[in-house]
């Protein structure tokens, strides 16, 4: 059957009591099974079954980001933020038999033990007894994302959305940039109220969630969910004490190499994405411009590049424009009934658009490239895995900038790895942000944004807000979709940009061999932990303070600090 274009990838709302009856089969061909062989057949029947039903959800939530003031996505989106917690509930039934089968040996050894530790931890984190709170949390998930979609901005003379006005945060005008910021401040602050019981909210359910499950706070919890199988929350905090000592330093001395550029003694967020007075690095071309660029690139990155990136047009799985009523941000979701990616962004005219489109590059390459995995587990792989290869994939086509850029391109890399410097202490901040909320629930509002601010001056030391009071209010987190969707899922980010940075120093050394090692890990997918991964890769472990030290004297050393 030919690979149908995304707009015509059929899609009906799954019946709840046909997916009852199918599972019902699948338990009883199970509990028959007399042999490995049988076992092994009757998984795979299942993992057949999973994937038809994830990509209807994954269709559902798509369709539901591209437009989010549509009723008809929004019912569906609506429809599974309602049952998921059911058929998680059937699924829980399949994999306590699976994970207690007496083949389970042999089971491992035809699909990897990794996917046996992924489902321990699946049956660990989910239980029926949460299902209610599990609707909850989906439902206020889906209306912070319609609220932020329906902002409207007015400015200079035109309406912009959170997505649009981005575009301005990189003005070579400072002016124009500082009240591009004030705006935004002021549209989040005419919805703090919302915000705050928003978040309110999904922080009282989460915690319900862990007293549900026996825990003694939402952490470990949220570590399960995010299927951690090989590091816990005290090998991250040791991580954060080392982007302390190790990385606010060079971020303080980049921040104050880039003030002393523009001339300023008062420098502010409003200046914080500029590294000279040329302003922020933009494409020398406008969407349509940019995507001929892209072909070109993957066409020299070698055939499985070129061949990714035109399926990856001829088959509409690129939604790159941001529009009224689209939702914020950038992502790739896995459409494995097809074995393909789909990628979604809102490009705002500067340097973020290529960014954000290498980024999830990365995920699509990789998730494409692993098609062969046997089980849908490994299509996708654990949050710091997988950034992995979107922040690598940044990383590796530095030589590529000059099809975008042109003479800018230098100006363009230079920024990009100030920029990775420069990140890390923010994306740690959101982190022990969230361990600071979940470890005290039972804070108000004002309480987690004076814990905000300490946790910002210890991190951002040199953060000032001019006329932004509700982000000087300790509130400038409520932007970070990350930390009202997905808890603990941020210093992902900053342990996979300690391992992109080594990929892309060895690459300045030998980009060929590099390049190889890469490709192998695309293609391993999710198939092993985290750390298997990296090692396997030729990176060093983020956890060892020599990886994160490494990253930063290599970066100092070639942006001339």
């Amino acid at each position: 059957m030919p690979l149908p274009r995304f707009s015509e990838m059929p899609y009906s709302r799954p019946s709840i009591d046909e997916t009852r009856d199918e599972y019902s089969e699948l338990y009883r061909r199970w509990d028959s099974a007399e042999t490995l062989g049988e076992q092994t057949e009757v998984i795979a029947q299942w993992n057949a079954r999973r994937v038809g039903l994830e990509t209807l959800q994954n269709l559902a939530m798509v369709r539901f980001q591209l437009d989010t003031s549509c009723s008809e996505r929004r019912a569906e989106q609506v429809f599974f933020d309602a049952e998921d917690p059911t058929f998680k509930t059937l699924q829980l039934d399949f994999l306590k038999r699976v994970l207690g089968s007496a083949y389970r040996v042999g089971l491992e050894a035809h699909f990897g033990a990794h996917a046996f530790a992924l489902w321990e931890r699946f049956v660990a984190s989910f239980d029926p007894c949460i299902a209610d709170e599990k609707r909850e949390e989906a439902a206020r998930v889906t209306r912070y994302s319609e609220l932020l979609a329906s902002i409207e901005i007015p400015f200079q003379g035109r309406i912009e959305n959170l997505s649009s006005i981005r575009g301005f945060y990189g003005h070579a005008d400072r002016s124009i940039r500082l009240e591009a910021y004030q705006k935004a401040d002021a549209a989040f602050a005419a919805h703090q109220e919302e915000l705050d019981q928003l978040f309110e909210e999904l922080v009282a359910c989460r915690h319900t969630m862990a007293e549900k499950m026996g825990r003694s706070s939402f952490v470990s919890l949220g570590y399960e969910q995010l299927y951690r199988t090989d590091y816990d929350a005290s090998d991250v905090d040791a991580f954060r004490q080392q982007v302390r000592e190790l990385v606010v330093p060079l971020a303080t001395k980049i921040r104050e190499r880039r003030a002393n550029e523009l001339g300023l003694e008062d420098y502010g967020l409003h200046d914080e994405l500029l590294r000279d007075k040329q302003g922020v690095p933009k494409p020398n071309g406008d969407h349509d411009w940019m995507l001929e660029r892209a072909s070109e690139m993957f066409s020299e990155m070698g055939e499985d590049f070129e061949r990714f990136f035109r399926m990856m047009q001829e088959k509409e799985l690129l939604d790159l424009k941001s529009r009224t009523g689209k939702a914020g941000g950038g992502f790739c979701v896995p459409l494995d009934r097809y074995d393909v990616p789909f990628i979604f962004a809102n490009f705002n005219g500067t340097q973020d658009d290529v960014l954000v489109f290498t980024h999830e590059c990365g995920h699509a390459f990789q998730t494409w490239s692993c098609r062969p995995q046997p089980v849908s587990d490994y299509h996708f792989p654990t949050y710091e895995a997988a950034e992995i290869h979107s922040m690598g994939l940044e990383m590796l086509t530095h030589p590529q900038m000059h099809r975008f850029f042109g003479d800018d391109a230098d100006r363009f890399v230079m920024s990009h790895l100030e920029g990775a410097i420069l990140f890390i202490p923010y994306g740690t901040l959101v982190d022990h942000f969230q361990h600071w909320v979940y470890e005290n629930p039972g804070s108000g509002s004002e309480e987690r944004a004076a814990a905000w601010k300490r946790l910002e001056a210890i991190y951002l030391p040199h953060r000032r807000y001019e006329d932004m009071p509700h982000f000087a209010s300790g509130r400038f987190w409520q932007r970070q979709m990350h930390i009202y969707s997905n808890p603990f899922y941020y210093i992902d980010y900053c342990l996979a940009l300690t391992c992109a940075l080594q990929f892309w120093e060895q690459a300045e050394r030998d980009r060929s061999e590099t390049m190889k090692r890469y490709r192998a890990l695309c293609v391993k997918g999710g198939s092993e932990s985290f750390l298997n991964l990296v090692d396997e890769a030729g990176l060093k472990s983020p956890f060892k303070p020599t990886a994160l030290k490494a990253a930063c004297e290599a970066v100092a050393k070639a942006i001339g600090i």
